[in-house]
């Protein structure tokens, strides 16, 4: 029977497994909109791309969810990803960076489901300040943002500022005691122990594939 571990080691969990266990639950949601009921892991793998020898591996960190001859449940699948990932509750998000890409991501379906929930975006620009955004949000001022994280109960800080913003905006969103912050700003950036920061630059993803398109491109497999 499907078991979930409860007392695993964080410690000991990649980061790459955990970006593995996002895709997943992309392709259990899939299977389970198409109304497949189980699959096996060898399954999983050849439809989504997928190595279900490593399938195996990274679902085995956390419980044991397989059926052997019958392979895995879509829909109780999916709900143990939901609950290892942390999904089962909202989490708030509150943007700094009015530009168009904080804007855009307002209302980003993959920040307004039902896991995330963008609650504030903020600007020092005085001249965006009262602004309503597309989704309905306005544009609030970024000296409010310790009250509005306390009051809105937000969680994860987002950083859409030009680059030499960037750091000063990381600073206030760890004295407003976030203790999550994705930057897409094109700078690097630090933040102390005890807070997750990740950076998304979408120019090192651009250069990759130059690099690639210069050089060749690599076998696959």
């Amino acid at each position: 029977m499907p078991h979930l571990k409860r007392d695993f080691n964080v410690n000991t969990i990649s980061e790459l497994t955990v970006a593995r266990l996002s895709i997943y639950l992309r392709c259990v949601e899939e299977l389970q909109r198409l109304g497949i009921e189980t699959i096996s892991s060898q399954a999983l793998a050849k439809r989504y791309h997928l190595n279900s020898a490593q399938i195996r591996k990274d679902l085995a960190y956390f419980g044991e969810f397989g059926v052997r001859g019958m392979g895995y449940n879509v829909s109780e699948l999916r709900q143990y990803l939901i609950e290892i990932l942390g999904l089962s509750r909202e989490r708030r998000i509150v943007i700094v960076g009015a530009g168009n890409l904080g804007i855009a991501l307002c209302h980003y379906s993959r920040f307004t489901g039902e896991s995330f929930l963008v609650v504030g975006i903020l600007d020092s620009n005085a001249s965006k300040i009262g602004e309503s955004t597309p989704a309905g949000l306005l544009v609030e001022s970024v000296s409010r943002l310790p009250e509005i994280v306390h009051q809105r109960e937000a969680e994860i800080g987002v950083i859409t500022t030009p680059g030499e913003s960037a750091q000063g905006v990381c600073n206030l969103m760890v004295e407003a005691g976030l203790k999550a912050i994705l930057n897409f700003a094109p700078v690097q950036i630090k933040a102390p122990d005890g807070v997750l920061l990740r950076s998304v630059d979408l120019r090192v993803h651009l250069e990759e594939l130059s690099f690639f398109l210069t050089h060749g491109i690599p076998d696959s497999g």
